[in-house]
């Protein structure tokens, strides 16, 4: 079982500078179809012009773990980050052979292994649709809005996507105020090529994590098949094992997952006071409940270890995010920005005031919240059991009608991940639910109906040993009967799992009707005319916040000073060997240690450089002006984790793995002959 990792945005620990609503230099993740070239070509006398954009994007890669990469050969091999890959090689291992620990590094294609649940994007068209929904939604309020708004989502992701090698999503961009049709190439047959040792990947553990200087070989190798063969990209990048030069111009091409540089100050505050606080309090207990079971049994370690690796990231992201949030000129800084767009929309009346409405809403929220957060128990197999119940429900209705992600262009993906085998392990299954069940009452009350709902007269850990122990949620072949067999089927079992997520799906979808009436609709409408504002005020120099689909940032390899230090923006092998102490989590990886005389040490490792980037960019390819790949973005300094409110170019800085060190590490400490080849022929 793994809770699914928190996206990597979070806030800065110290106030930024000024930040004004327009993109400073260097800021940035633009779309595809709105490339800022005047800007870039002002800044650097030189911009990519649409050839090079279109050969790039048809190179990119999205995940759907939340992760990036690139295609980089001919034949269907990936790029990404070992960190994206963990969560394959956990399924993958067993108790003699922890492909996590030890690395992956198969001799044939032959012996290449799926990725349960994993799938490969690539974005083929770009279509604005802002009309088209904005005219069926004009005049609706509350939820009439979200669903009349998500109907017809549905319908223009099924016309002209009947394909089953095609996605299409429809993704909304500055809260509303712009919509746009992404049509995707997709490959459901991703396999794991090769991976390092964890060690090598992870050097420096939590301490160096958003830390810099680093010397982490956060790199792995996936492979796209169709039909059981390799597939054939429509293009892919030239591999380009040399050293970053600082100065250089580089791209970071990928998928940020999500920011809230668009936030009005009344999400912010509630982010602040109520969201993140109990984020933290709630991980942070299930991370010393995971920690201390794995002390005491190690094989319930490594079985654990992909969750609490997404546990442990996470939190560091949102501790930091608390703390500039408390910080007092962090906070001015953004009400400074926001009352200056307030200023330059005065007296627009076909903006009006949608910041009130906005305050309203978000004080609906705070009473919604708590409930809406809690009524959805976690683990994996609730999780299945909440699929399998509410698609049966949802597939009866017609396309229009169903809740998002139970559309027909949705199900492809969700059943695979229904249906991919992967290991689940009960005790983590049990000490997960119990935890969420726990929270649940300890946030809500004993007294709650919703936790009355959700205990009935159990326990939290008495109901989640009984259902955990009692289901068969856990073999793909009975997910796959209750899928065959609709709602009848659903109805008809005996699975207490499965009558659990009946038991609570009323209350759930109540919640979530209440959500979009009061929350979500209202919302929506303000932040269509917050985004008129925006375009009034400063025009096309602004850019959407994330949203997990394809974006471009560019910068430039470059140091920064931190306390009166310059830091040099390029590491070597060497200074792996240098930091090492041989006490974790500064311990170099076996194979390091047994190759040291062979290694090249003067190889530049990792690289810092000026790209405006945020957490789902994680395995991006780092791009050199003539369209070579010359690393692979993994991490942010310090002050990049203010990316999600906002940028800094004095000390935000992306971390990229280079790719002289992936080729020295298939060359010398993890030889892969063929790999080399293959990256050295394309």
């Amino acid at each position: 079982m793994r809770i699914r990792s928190l996206i990597l945005s979070s806030a800065m620990l110290a106030a930024p500078a000024i930040l004004s609503a327009p993109a400073m230099a260097e800021e940035g993740m633009w779309t595809f179809d709105n490339f800022p070239t005047e800007r870039m070509e002002g800044e650097y006398g030189w911009a990519p012009d649409q050839q090079w954009l279109d050969r790039t994007r048809a190179a990119a890669v999205r995940l759907t773990g939340g992760c990036s990469a690139s295609f980089v050969s001919d034949a269907g091999l990936i790029l990404t980050n070992h960190h994206c890959v963990v969560s394959c090689l956990q399924d993958l291992s067993t108790a003699e052979n922890d492909l996590i620990e030890n690395g992956f590094n198969p001799g044939s294609l032959a012996e290449e292994r799926m990725c349960p649940g994993q799938q490969a994007e690539v974005v083929t068209q770009i279509t604005d649709v802002t009309g088209d929904i904005q005219g069926r939604i004009e005049g609706l309020t509350g939820e009439a809005l979200v669903n009349a708004r998500n109907a017809r989502i549905a319908e223009l992701e099924s016309e002209g996507c009947e394909d089953d090698t095609i996605r299409c999503q429809v993704v909304s961009l500055f809260g509303g105020g712009q919509y746009k049709l992404y049509r995707y190439r997709k490959y459901s047959d991703v396999r794991i090529a090769w991976a390092p040792e964890f060690q090598a990947a992870f050097f420096g553990g939590d301490p160096d994590n958003f830390n810099y200087p680093r010397y982490a070989l956060d790199a792995a190798f996936l492979r796209a098949y169709e039909n059981g063969k390799p597939v054939t990209p429509a293009n892919h990048l030239r591999w380009n094992p040399r050293r970053p030069e600082p100065g250089e111009i580089t791209f970071v091409v990928g998928n940020p997952g999500s920011t809230s540089r668009l936030y009005t100050q009344a999400q912010v505050d509630f982010d602040r006071d109520l969201r993140i606080p109990v984020t933290i309090a709630t991980m942070s207990e299930l991370r010393g409940r995971l920690i201390a079971i794995g002390q005491t049994d190690p094989e319930k370690a490594r079985q654990a270890k992909d969750t609490l690796f997404g546990i442990e990231n996470s939190l560091k992201v949102y501790l930091a995010r608390q703390r500039a949030l408390n910080d007092a000129a962090f906070v001015e800084t953004l009400e400074s920005r926001e009352a200056d767009l307030r200023e330059r929309s005065a007296g627009n009346a076909e903006i009006g005031d949608p910041w009130t409405a906005i305050d309203s809403a978000m004080g609906d929220y705070r009473d919604l919240y708590l409930s809406y957060r809690f009524i959805d128990p976690q683990s994996s197999l609730f999780s299945f059991a909440q699929t399998l119940v509410r698609a049966a429900q949802e597939r009866e209705k017609p396309n229009a009608e169903r809740l998002p992600g139970f559309t027909e262009s949705a199900l492809p993906l969700l059943s695979k991940n229904l249906f991919d085998e992967r290991p689940i392990y009960p005790w983590l299954e049990e000490e997960t639910l119990g935890w969420s069940l726990s929270k649940a009452r300890e946030y809500l009350g004993a007294d709650d109906p919703d936790t009355k709902l959700l205990l009935g007269n159990e326990s939290p850990e008495g109901l989640a040993s009984r259902l955990v122990t009692g289901t068969r949620v856990d073999e793909p072949e009975y997910r796959r009967y209750l899928w065959d067999n609709g709602m009848a089927a659903i109805e008809a079992s005996d699975d207490p799992m499965i009558q659990y997520a009946l038991r609570l799906d009323e209350r759930e979808r109540e919640l979530r009707q209440a959500v979009n009436e009061r929350v979500t609709g209202p919302i929506s409408v303000a932040q269509a005319d917050l985004s008129d504002a925006r375009f009034a005020a400063y025009g096309d120099t602004i850019y959407p916040d994330a949203t997990f689909t394809l974006r471009i940032s560019y910068g430039q390899v470059k140091g920064w000073t931190e306390r009166g230090r310059e830091i040099d923006p390029v590491t070597t092998l060497g200074g792996a060997f240098e930091r090492a102490t041989g006490n974790e989590p500064y311990d170099l990886a076996s194979q390091y240690l047994a190759k040291e005389g062979q290694i090249d040490k003067a190889t530049a490792y990792d690289f810092v450089s000026t790209n405006d980037i945020i957490g789902g960019n994680s395995g991006s390819p780092t791009i050199a002006r003539d369209g070579s790949v010359i690393g692979a973005a993994f991490d942010g300094n310090i002050h990049s984790i203010g990316g999600n409110y906002g940028y800094d170019p004095e000390l935000n800085r992306t971390v990229s793995v280079s790719a002289a060190a992936v080729q020295e590490a298939l060359e010398t400490i993890y030889p892969s002959p063929r790999l080399v080849r293959e990256l050295n022929e394309n």
